[in-house]
């Protein structure tokens, strides 16, 4: 794919012009012309070489972790440097570094072992030792610790409010390790309360851990519950004997065959063998199916270091240790809950969890780029931030849209184009020939496929005052301009943004679809939770979005010059104001602090916190969070009687609430602790 419009094509144009009569246009204009298209083609050109090379497979896919990322955040550092930006603003740097978990893995030690009480055969008490990997295995999204944990069985180990059903009514397990059956009751139950016969909110793994962890156990085991199991067998079962069924048929047309040839008799040979190892495949499935055992990251590609730790155990060996406990399996008593809809949770006194768990996180160190024009005059101490993420999903796993697929994901129009029209945004403002009043800082942030993290670490550690910070431009996903759609949200942010784009757009003559609100799943969002207006431009999504197939090849050059031309303009015009934009609140989405069936509490999360507790990086103005004197910065800690580990604890425990209930919030603000009475309000 090559740049358009080169010089001598040019020379050819105004060639045709004068013989058809416009030679007599003053050659001032023809110069000019000539000139305007050349640079566009210098520019179509420096896009093109940045989008491929940010997209190329020796970049790996900059995934988190990767030293393709590395390698980009070095070609970009260059890049700004080159434009003569200041860049020594970190340790004498561009780079804006922080660590970000990047996977898990199982550590050296993973040990476990049931311990019980005497019996008339054991003197000095029970212990059942568990194999790793045989017996039990660790789960990623737990966490690390020693055990030596007094037992507990909660049945599915959900509490609903709604379903007026919880499994941890009248049990303390606090300090304790709590067995808990996958999914929930009634499964066979079209009308059962907990969502007939598909799966309800409360059967996801880390619902469960989130909902153990809030009523303070110290360790959850999880098993497959018996419904599960036979409707597991029941198709493997079925499966089993069609491959039988079908052996039979062959052996049977075979011996119709008075004299087989040798061919036929191959040919024959040939299935029969490859029947009967589909058969042996099949019954070691069935066989592995009524006692299964989950694998390491099963449940979950990983958690948190401070969530408790999670292991998965065969069925099998719990079932001996509950009915020794209390003369019933778990059958029994999974029976015992189906019937009446009501918790049969236990102590299993005598018995304790013993053994250590181990779960690496590995880390890696990520960096924002950063880079300054510095303005000049009154209002140069104010700032406006133009940003794109430059990272990607490297080989694809999660987040991707191919799933199971291990191939480079280039992500050249996500968001290596964005990450290049940054690069020509400031070159457009650095090679002006009068500074602009007001600073400009590019920031080409990490993480943003990770839930935004780059983002909110400049938010919460900014090189410049947040409060001086003016405006930010984002670019994400720039470069499949189609019929001059593009879509700009957050022109409603500030009183002003509407009337500059749309005049802008009189030179431009962009289909524009403005989108409002300033939160998105994009880094603006990380600004517009600090207050700082924002405007987010985008040519639109594609069937190549997370895909291996977001490659460069496919970049519309043109289209992606004229958006980042329009960026540069809308960022002239803003530090050339007199006066600053005017925020406006709008309303966050409704994943920000409500949702579906929760009360809306008003909270905007902040993922670049790596601590325990709920972090915000601000609250939506006017919501209960607010009013109750919430701030951007509270870490959650408890709401209610749930301990608060993060953000799926809190999801969990609001769900324990109804719109209208005064709900009690612990929160860590700096070093104090402070407690607040938040009055829900009905779902957003």
């Amino acid at each position: 794919m090559a740049p358009k419009l080169a010089r001598p094509v040019l020379a050819a144009v105004l060639a045709y012009l004068c013989l058809v009569g416009l030679a007599a246009w003053p050659a001032s204009l023809l110069v000019a012309a000539e000139e305007k298209s050349t640079a566009a083609a210098s520019a179509e050109t420096r896009l093109f070489d940045s989008v491929r090379y940010l997209a190329s497979d020796e970049l790996e896919g900059r995934g988190v972790g990767s030293q393709g990322l590395n390698q980009a955040a070095d070609y970009l550092a260059g890049q700004f440097a080159a434009l003569g930006l200041k860049t020594q603003l970190f340790d004498g740097g561009p780079f804006q570094k922080f660590s970000m978990t990047t996977g898990t893995e199982l550590g050296p030690v993973n040990r476990a072992a049931f311990v019980g009480p005497t019996a008339a055969d054991k003197p000095d008490g029970q212990k059942i030792e568990l194999q790793l990997g045989k017996d039990f295995n660790p789960l990623a999204i737990g966490g690390s610790g020693k055990l030596d944990l007094p037992l507990a069985f909660v049945g599915y180990g959900i509490t609903g409010k709604a379903e007026e059903y919880d499994d941890y009514a009248g049990i303390n397990v606090e300090g304790k390790a709590v067995i808990i059956l996958r999914h929930e009751p009634e499964q066979a139950n079209p009308h059962s309360v907990f969502n007939g016969t598909r799966h309800s909110a409360h059967a996801p793994f880390i619902r469960k851990l989130s909902n153990a962890h809030e009523h303070g156990a110290a360790a959850v085991i999880f098993c497959t519950d018996d419904f599960d199991i036979q409707k597991t067998v029941g198709q493997l079962a079925k499966r089993w004997q069609e491959s039988i069924d079908e052996l039979t048929a062959a052996q049977a047309k075979f011996k119709e065959i008075e004299k087989p040839t040798r061919e036929q008799l191959e040919a024959h040979r040939l299935e029969v063998e490859k029947l009967l190892d589909r058969i042996r495949d099949q019954g070691d499935k069935l066989q592995e199916e009524f006692n299964p055992l989950l694998g390491f990251r099963d449940a979950g590609p990983g958690g948190e270091s401070q969530r408790a730790p999670a292991l998965y155990c065969r069925r099998e060996t719990l079932d001996k240790i509950v009915k020794a406990a209390c003369g019933e399996d778990l059958a029994a008593l999974e029976r015992k809950i189906d019937l009446d809809l009501k918790p049969h949770s236990l102590d299993l006194k005598g018995w304790r969890l013993q053994g250590e768990i181990s779960v690496i996180r590995q880390e890696a160190e990520v960096k924002n780029v950063v880079a300054v024009l510095e303005g000049e005059g009154p209002h140069a101490d104010e700032t406006i931030v133009i940003g794109a993420h430059y990272d990607h999903l490297g080989r694809g796993g999660e987040g991707s849209l191919a799933p199971g697929v291990k191939e480079i994901h280039n992500g050249a129009d996500d968001n290596a184009s964005g990450a290049a029209a940054l690069v020509e945004v400031a070159r457009r403002l650095a090679t002006r020939e009068k500074k602009l009043p007001r600073r400009i800082v590019f920031i080409a942030f990490t993480g943003e496929e990770r839930g935004l993290i780059g983002s909110a670490r400049y938010c919460r550690d900014p090189l410049y005052p947040l409060e001086n910070t003016i405006a930010m431009l984002n670019m994400d996903m720039v470069g499949r301009l189609q019929d001059d759609k593009l879509v700009i949200q957050g022109v409603d942010t500030a009183t002003e943004f509407a009337p500059l784009i749309d005049g802008l757009n009189e030179r431009y003559g962009f289909k524009l679809t403005k989108q409002p609100g300033g939160f998105g799943p994009s880094d603006h969002a990380s600004f517009y939770a600090k207050k700082v207006p924002v405007m987010h431009f985008f040519t639109g999504t594609h069937s190549d979005y997370h895909r291996p197939s977001d490659d460069y090849d496919k970049i519309n050059l043109e289209g992606m010059l004229r958006v980042a031309e329009m960026v540069a303009d809308t960022a002239v015009q803003l530090a050339e104001a007199d006066e600053r934009p005017h925020y406006l609140e709008t309303k966050p989405p409704a994943a920000g602090g409500g949702g579906g069936d929760r009360p809306y509490f008003g909270s905007i999360p902040d993922f670049s916190q790596d601590q325990p507790g709920y972090a915000l990086t601000g609250v939506t103005k006017g919501s209960p969070a607010e009013k109750a004197g919430l701030k951007g910065g509270d870490i959650i800690l408890q709401l209610g009687e749930s301990k608060i580990g993060n953000l799926e604890d809190f999801d969990s425990a609001l769900r324990k609430f109804k719109a209208g209930d005064k709900a009690p919030v612990v929160v860590k603000r700096g070093k104090e602790e402070l407690k607040f009475e938040v009055v829900l309000e009905p779902p957003r």
